[in-house]
């Protein structure tokens, strides 16, 4: 483990976990880090002051009552956030997280990595700004603090009602509430004491993250709690919290009932609109139940699409207009500037751009790996002056990466714009791009291919389709990526994958559907035919693209440039030939070593197939997409054509205003 990641285990708490009920302890529960001190009067400190200042008002202003923050340049930079519990108002916010940056100083006099947990809120600021994905709360060596007040009445059967309960709240707090917020209660008509439980995890976090932390600490600590009436975790990626006295504001979420009542335990109460991030299967309820659900939200989100499609024609002039601005040049301005590095700890970093630290060259320049001081491994991106992004683009990048966060997006670290040079940094991803193993040519590559097995391939489609589910609809912004291809598939250490290249992406409002370009940009065989022939662009434009990678990771091969090819024996019309012929099968990379189940390599030709319809209304959401890989409770309909160029009267269609990238 790095430097970097240690030290966001250690801002983590590493033994963080208080076990109290209200009246057992006071606030607030400090956790120092342990190593890396700064001094009076540092830039560090400056950096705190700033973000102390400014916190406060975006975390009680924001809708999840929520919000990070970044001050200063590496090695100074400080990087903090703020959850509030969302049962209080946002007057109580504000006091709460200002109290906390006083507190936080006052018990972790000069740490650079402090967290401190109140009732209602908490703050983590730290010199390290993300924290390890697999970072989901005490596993070994925690000694909780318990709440010894004991249940006296049938202890066995109250404990089953607590596990119940608190995996209940967890659940609705990771998929059904987009505030990954929860309040539960248990009312067993006087059996026992009520019991109340509250579980959250910072809403950035996609719904599957959310509920492996929560099942990490209730794994791992409610054996302790068992029989006791309280007792809570506190974990800077997630929390839980149940007592027998009412805690939380508000009426509860999810309730359980005594079955002896007479009455089924109702339906958790409708906090918000359900996200289908994460995949819903995993909530548990009855099969029959479930299968219902997932055919009717299938059903609502093809007449959703049927819907936009028919109106389309009658939106070209609203779709014409610019993609909206999302913040302010000020705003992006202050943001840019949190990002800065210096340029002579880039060439540090580099050695100097040297050719053996080179990882690749392209259109936009060359790509460096790089060590920073602290032992983080980075690659930088260094624009040249003919590179086809140009500042405006770069703006775009900066300002679009900056503000999303997931495990399936690559992490932007830093820019500097110093000294004529352009150089943008992102997390070192070691195993290159997916294009690169599919289709490379030498031995090295061929060796990689052959260890590709089905099991990453399914986890790459699947990560793939995750990414672009919060791009498109669990993000704060609705995003378009417009450049989705297997070379901006990048795969880490695990062979995880994560969305890179931002240059063309657009921004839409959330009631926007879609929107018009006349400048065409884009990859040959990864662009839906509605954006090359009309420049229509939207959600569905990039399922197309994701459709396309799809069909080639399981097949091994690449699209051709069936927009200017003679060629019409594309992958997608092969494919769908294969598919109508019921030889698809046939089409399996022979390359890929192992074995693997027949049924979830047909779910995925038949999903990237659904994808590349020629009629967008036709093309699944991500969310959708996301269940169908999920789950073979979903009966699917049968993919219309692809949407791919054929030949015309024998001429070969073109497009006059096509300027194609990459």
């Amino acid at each position: 483990m790095g430097r970097r990641h240690l030290l966001a285990a250690v801002a983590a708490t590493i033994v963080a976990v208080a076990f109290l009920a209200p009246h057992a302890a006071g606030y607030p529960w400090p956790m120092c880090g342990t190593t890396n001190n700064f001094a009076p009067n540092s830039t560090f400190q400056t950096n705190l002051n700033r973000i102390a200042a400014t916190l406060p008002n975006a975390t009680a202003s924001s809708r999840d009552l929520y919000a990070t923050a970044r001050a200063g340049t590496v090695p100074e930079q400080v990087w903090a956030m703020a959850l509030c519990r969302s049962d209080i108002n946002a007057t109580e916010c504000r006091t709460c997280i200002t109290q906390a940056f006083v507190d936080a100083q006052t018990s972790c006099v000069f740490f650079r990595d402090a967290t401190i947990y109140y009732n209602p809120c908490m703050l983590h600021y730290s010199d390290v700004h993300i924290l390890p994905d697999d970072d989901t709360g005490p596993t070994t060596d925690f000694h909780p603090i318990i709440n010894h007040g004991n249940v006296t009445s049938d202890p066995e059967r109250f404990n089953e009602i607590l596990t119940a309960l608190v995996n209940a709240t967890a659940d609705y707090a990771a998929f059904n509430s987009t505030k990954r917020f929860a309040t539960g209660e248990a009312d067993f008509n006087q059996e026992f004491p009520k019991v109340y439980t509250v579980a959250q995890c910072p809403p950035d976090q996609p719904p599957e993250r959310c509920r492996k932390c929560l099942a990490g600490i209730i794994r791992d600590t409610l054996p302790a709690f068992l029989g006791h009436i309280g007792g809570r975790v506190l974990w800077v990626n997630c929390t839980y919290r149940f007592e027998t006295a009412s805690f939380y504001n508000g009426q509860p979420i999810v309730r359980l009932a005594s079955p002896s009542s007479g009455a089924p335990a109702p339906a958790p109460a409708v906090e918000e609109p359900a996200t289908s991030g994460g995949g819903g299967r995993k909530y548990h309820v009855p099969g029959v139940v479930l299968a219902v659900v997932l055919a009717v939200l299938a059903v609502f989100n093809l007449l959703v699409a049927c819907l936009c499609f028919w109106r389309r024609r009658g939106r070209t002039a609203e779709a014409k207009k610019p993609y909206p601005k999302y913040s302010t040049e000020a705003e992006d301005a202050e943001m840019v500037e949190s990002l800065m590095i210096d340029v002579s700890t880039l060439r540090a970093a580099t050695g100097d751009f040297n050719d053996s630290n080179k990882l690749g060259e392209g259109g936009f320049g060359a790509l460096y790996k790089g060590v920073l001081p602290g032992g983080e491994e980075i690659a930088v991106k260094r624009l040249s002056d003919s590179s086809k992004q140009g500042d405006d683009e770069l703006k775009n990048e900066l300002a679009l990466v900056a503000k999303l966060k997931h495990k399936n997006l690559v992490r932007l670290v830093g820019v500097c714009l110093d000294e004529q040079e352009r150089l943008l940094v992102y997390e070192y991803v070691p195993n290159r791009s997916l294009d690169l193993i599919l289709f490379g040519s030498d031995e090295n590559d061929e060796e990689r291919r052959e260890q590709l097995d089905w099991e990453q391939r399914y986890r790459i489609i699947n990560g793939i389709a995750r990414g672009l589910q919060y791009l498109h609809e669990d993000s704060q912004l609705r995003v378009i990526h417009r450049d989705l291809k297997a070379s901006n598939i990048l795969l880490d250490a695990n062979m995880n994958p994560k969305i890179s290249d931002f240059g063309l992406a657009r921004i839409f409002t959330r009631d926007q559907t879609q929107a018009v370009t006349n400048t065409i940009a884009g990859t040959c065989g990864y662009m839906a035919p509605e954006y090359v022939m009309r420049g229509n662009y939207s959600v569905k434009s990039d399922a197309f693209s994701f459709g396309v990678i799809v069909l080639e990771i399981v097949t091994g091969r690449k699209n051709n440039d069936s927009y200017n090819s003679k060629q019409s024996g594309d992958l997608l019309n092969t494919v769908f030939e294969h598919w109508d012929a019921g030889t698809v099968m046939e089409l399996v990379d022979p390359s890929m070593k192992g074995s693997f189940p027949e049924g979830d390599l047909l779910r995925c030709f038949h999903v990237g197939l659904l994808c590349v319809q020629g009629d967008p209304a036709a093309r699944p959401m991500m969310s959708s997409v996301v269940m169908m890989l999920g789950t073979d409770t979903i009966t699917l309909h049968a993919p219309s054509k692809p949407g791919v160029f054929a030949r015309n009267n024998g001429t070969d269609m073109t497009v006059s205003t096509v300027s194609l990238q990459g």
